[in-house]
């Protein structure tokens, strides 16, 4: 087995104490990644806190990774020691099923593997980015482009596709109206890239506190959600809304932004049940989804994409032992807009 560093939490109220974990001895086709920065995802917090179900402690969380590979399997071809690499929110799949052969691992029939809190197809509790190293697939590895540095590249791998995917599959482009709901983590990516894209972006965010910041980011508009009036000014002006806020929310409301066959897309992950009137989707041809980050395919396409585009999340690197203060941050919206962990303070007290 191979030794790491890690952060770990022994329990759903923390905190964050140093250990070691085991990583497993390389098969043929695995490559061992050096970690060089992980983000923070409040999908970390829902997780650990036992939110989203039962989880197994200690845990290590970290599902937006980016690094070094430093050793390959014997039968790598897709990887070499020395590139530039990521890992997102899954490290396997069951690569037979008909969403795995069409490129969507994310929505895998028998459930893809998490990279964090879940069994692998070795019997192992799979622990994550909150360590010095990882052991994954090589088809689960995607290649970080030279034009994007290693720090920003991390939160590309959960906030960056969770956003991307979306937008992509419903039509974000030019002479489409997209709202953002939010303007956190996934919020202000998604800001980013319908801008690229060439849509009308719109932020929905509850006060104007962050009106500068969302125009600074590429927002044509921007309101509160606050003030009622928001709602009967632009009823019926969307063609995409997505929702990043992981909180339960009036939907029928937001529902009433769309435009005839508009879609409001859930990719915050609330852990209440959200109400949904039928007659708000009825009434105007609407629908209601939800989107999963992307397959392996996509997220490889989304980086290349930031790169040329020159997109990267705006981020506040931390030590490692600041994890629990930027926990408490994140839960207060005081960060702006994610929080990477730079992995080589990871042995320090």
């Amino acid at each position: 087995m191979i030794t790491a560093n890690a952060r770990a939490t022994f329990s759903p109220e923390g905190p964050f104490k140093l250990t070691t974990i085991e990583r497993r001895e390389l098969e043929p086709h695995d490559v061992l990644i050096e970690i060089k920065y992980a983000g923070i995802c409040h999908s970390d917090i829902h997780t650990a806190r036992g939110e989203w179900g039962p989880v197994n402690y200690p845990l290590v969380p970290g599902h937006e990774i980016a690094g070094i590979v430093t050793q390959v399997g014997s039968e790598v071809t897709k990887y070499a020691v020395g590139d530039r690499v990521g890992v997102g929110c899954m490290v396997d799949s069951c690569r037979e099923c008909d969403n795995c052969r069409k490129g969507v691992e994310q929505y895998c029939l028998g459930g893809n593997t998490g990279t964090y809190a879940a069994v692998d197809r070795y019997g192992q509790y799979t622990q994550g980015g909150y360590s010095t190293h990882i052991v994954v697939t090589e088809d689960f590895v995607v290649r970080i482009p030279d034009g994007i540095e290693l720090d920003v590249a991390a939160p590309l791998l959960c906030a960056g596709i969770t956003t991307y995917s979306p937008l992509r599959h419903w039509g974000a482009a030019p002479g489409k109206k997209v709202a953002v709901v939010g303007l956190g983590g996934l919020g202000h990516m998604a800001v980013k890239l319908a801008h690229a894209m060439g849509a009308e972006v719109t932020v929905l965010s509850q006060t104007l506190k962050k009106k500068e910041d969302s125009l600074w980011l590429g927002a044509d508009h921007y309101y509160a959600t606050s003030d009622s009036e928001t709602f009967k000014k632009l009823a019926g002006s969307f063609d995409l809304i997505v929702n990043t806020v992981s909180a339960k929310l009036d939907i029928n409301a937001y529902l009433s932004l769309l435009a005839v066959d508009g879609t409001l897309v859930n990719v915050g992950a609330p852990a209440e049940p959200l109400s949904v009137q039928v007659f708000s989707l009825i009434m105007h041809r609407r629908s209601f989804a939800g989107s999963m980050i992307g397959g392996i395919r996509e997220t490889q396409e989304m980086l290349d994409f930031c790169a040329e585009h020159r997109i990267a999340p705006e981020i506040e690197v931390i030590s490692a032992n600041q994890i629990d203060e930027a926990w408490e941050r994140v839960l207060a919206s005081d960060v702006r807009y994610r929080f990477v962990i730079d992995i080589s303070t990871m042995a320090s007290e």
